[in-house]
């Protein structure tokens, strides 16, 4: 029942942003007015602009502040080694209704075998593309589109019990720019092969690192409560011109950029995220946009219910947004609502939703329960002077998890104790 009650909150949470959104117009654009000198004089000198938009969800709730916690399988637009830190696989939906009659579409996939991850992406924006004569009668009417392709793969190397590890993967990347033909401006009639000659096709790389540690943490949990991500994006080129129509040759910049970013539990409760990111042109480091950063904040209310907010300034305008995450069984669903002026004067708001699937962690939990099962038996042992068993129960412990730490400890005590209770039988039987 009470699951109930909270899924019917979720809901009416997903059906009232809009409303709240539309009331927040005003007061925005107040805020946008404060933030004109952040203005990009080189905003869209790159070209797959599209790269630039993440799938949605719960990671746009938190202001896109992602890449220093990249938690789940959203990981894909921020940080590339975090597939790896996964808890559990994941298979994901994702819906983002984008400004201008646009859309993307993504569907993803991830999962984690011990310290490697690994997982695949496939992204899809499209626009509506309508040309009109000079008599205002429509002549032609398709999609342009920018569809993203991407596998990836990471490891966490140096993992223990209380340093989490270094994790470092990359994502491979491609995509491919279709624009839709044109017509003649005298004869109305459709150009063929001109939309091709306008087509791009592009291959990139990311590469991405994260250090997860524990930091004056004053709640139990063996996950780490400070998270510290970079990444570099889109790090490539892009080719156009194919076809009779088109000049084959190197098309614009893509979006690249570096990001840094960070997160931190300050309760078991509460999260707080915070990114920076900084853009690249490789072709002309002087055209490089302005630095970009976000604030995010996440409140887990119950173990399935979350709220998320987050703040991103981008450009002149700043973007707020708010964000929920329903968990029932192995079913994971998030909405998200974003009060933006970044790119469109109107409408000043978006929606993202997202549905993944948790696949299961292969067995980690379990294991991780039959160590400290190991472990706290050999605890009991130990306390009652049978030094000998706990050693038993610890190494068994360690098979079940070669980095316990606090097992390796208790084993070196035992077997320090026990160097110096016979060092002290030797000098006895000298005298």
């Amino acid at each position: 029942m009470a699951r109930i009650k909270v899924f019917l909150t979720f809901l009416a949470f997903s059906l009232l942003a809009p409303a709240f959104a539309l009331d927040m117009t005003d007061v925005y654009n107040t805020l946008a007015n404060s933030f004109y000198n952040f203005v990009d004089k080189n905003e869209g000198m790159t070209s797959f602009q599209s790269l630039n938009i993440t799938s949605g969800g719960r990671e746009e709730s938190l202001g896109s502040a992602f890449t220093g916690l990249a938690d789940d399988i959203s990981f894909f637009d921020y940080n590339p080694a975090a597939s790896c830190l996964l808890k559990k696989g994941e298979v994901a939906l994702f819906h983002n209704s984008w400004i201008a009659d646009s859309n993307l579409e993504s569907l993803a996939w991830a999962d984690r075998f011990g310290d490697f991850g690994m997982g695949a992406k496939i992204k899809c924006f499209y626009v509506p593309f309508t040309e009109y004569n000079f008599f205002g009668d429509r002549v032609s009417g398709n999609y342009y589109s920018e569809t993203t392709a991407c596998v990836n793969a990471s490891y966490n190397f140096f993992h223990g019990y209380y340093f989490k590890g270094l994790a470092v993967g990359g994502n491979i990347k491609s995509a491919w720019r279709s624009v839709p033909d044109y017509t003649n401006n005298e004869t109305n009639a459709i150009i063929q092969g001109s939309g091709l000659a306008q087509s791009a096709l592009a291959f990139m790389a990311d590469i991405g690192a994260m250090l997860t540690f524990d930091a004056f943490k004053n709640f139990d949990s063996r996950d780490p409560n400070l998270r510290i991500g970079f990444c570099a994006q889109n790090l490539g080129a892009a080719i156009k011109g194919f076809g009779s129509q088109g000049s084959f040759g190197i098309d614009d910049p893509l979006p690249s950029s570096v990001n840094i970013g960070a997160s931190y539990r300050l309760f078991k409760f509460l999260a707080f995220t915070a990114d920076f990111k900084q853009p690249l042109n490789f072709q002309d480091f002087s055209k490089s946009g302005l630095w970009s950063a976000g604030l995010g904040v996440d409140v887990n209310v119950t173990s399935f219910l979350e709220f998320m907010a987050g703040f991103r300034l981008k450009g002149g305008n700043p973007r707020f947004s708010l964000g929920s995450e329903f968990k029932i069984k192995k079913f994971i669903f998030d909405v998200n609502y974003t009060f933006d002026l970044t790119s469109s004067l109107n409408p000043v708001n978006h929606f993202s939703l997202s549905a993944r699937i948790a696949l299961g962690d292969h067995g980690r939990k379990l294991k991780q329960e039959r160590c400290d099962g190991f472990y706290t038996k050999g605890l009991d042992e130990y306390a009652k002077g049978n030094y000998q068993e706990a050693v038993k129960y610890w190494e068994q412990a360690l098979k079940e998890d070669k980095a316990f730490t606090p097992a390796k400890k208790w084993i070196e005590t035992v077997n320090s104790s026990q160097r110096l209770y016979e060092r002290v039988l030797d000098i006895q039987s000298l005298d």
